[in-house]
């Protein structure tokens, strides 16, 4: 079952990324930009490619912290691996310029699909999660800034499919990064 939803999430993003190749001219239309990011909040890197006019994916992998301590029993923690991509559809191009507003290096809003990936296992520490490999699969919306040239900060939030190795359930989608943009504008 999850293969087969993984699959048609794929599907819906390659069509929707084909529909806007057949859609674009040239001109001075907004465009979405490649970027690369360092992210302080949640130590991450992230990497969006620009796919269309107003589509890009973006990759991003990084580390989260957990702790867990029980009234008798000694402290657990660890360090965590994940992995997400995102495609991105960037819906309000247009209203920010009318506005005058910042559309650089993504500057906006965007609706995406979401596939979030965690091993389970920690790479420092000792707290292993109950339910070992897991993952979330789902639509979210978001908006991204870019201030000044470098500092960025973008947020998500949704509802997917959470699964891992016992069990699925219904799971919220929730990134928050803070971020200096690599390279020039």
């Amino acid at each position: 079952m999850r293969k087969i939803f993984i699959l048609a999430l794929m599907l819906v993003g390659m069509n929707s990324f084909a529909q806007e190749q057949a859609t674009q001219n040239s001109g001075n239309l907004p465009q979405t930009q490649d970027q690369f990011s360092l992210n302080f909040l949640t130590p991450s890197v992230e990497y969006e490619l620009a796919i269309g006019q107003r589509s890009s994916l973006d990759f991003l992998a990084g580390l989260y912290f957990g702790y867990e301590k029980w009234m008798d029993e000694d402290a657990e923690f660890g360090i965590y691996p994940f992995f997400q991509t995102q495609y991105r559809y960037y819906y309000n191009f247009d209203k920010r310029l009318e506005k005058g507003k910042n559309i650089q290096n993504n500057s906006g809003n965007y609706i995406s699909g979401v596939v979030l990936l965690n091993p389970g296992k920690p790479i420092i520490g000792d707290l292993e999660q109950s339910g070992g490999f897991s993952g979330v699969v789902g639509p979210a919306w978001g908006l991204q800034r870019v201030y000044g040239q470098h500092f960025k900060l973008n947020l998500n939030l949704g509802l997917g499919y959470g699964f891992d190795q016992n069990d699925s359930y219904l799971a919220g989608i929730l990134g928050f990064q803070l971020g200096f943009k690599l390279g020039k504008q």
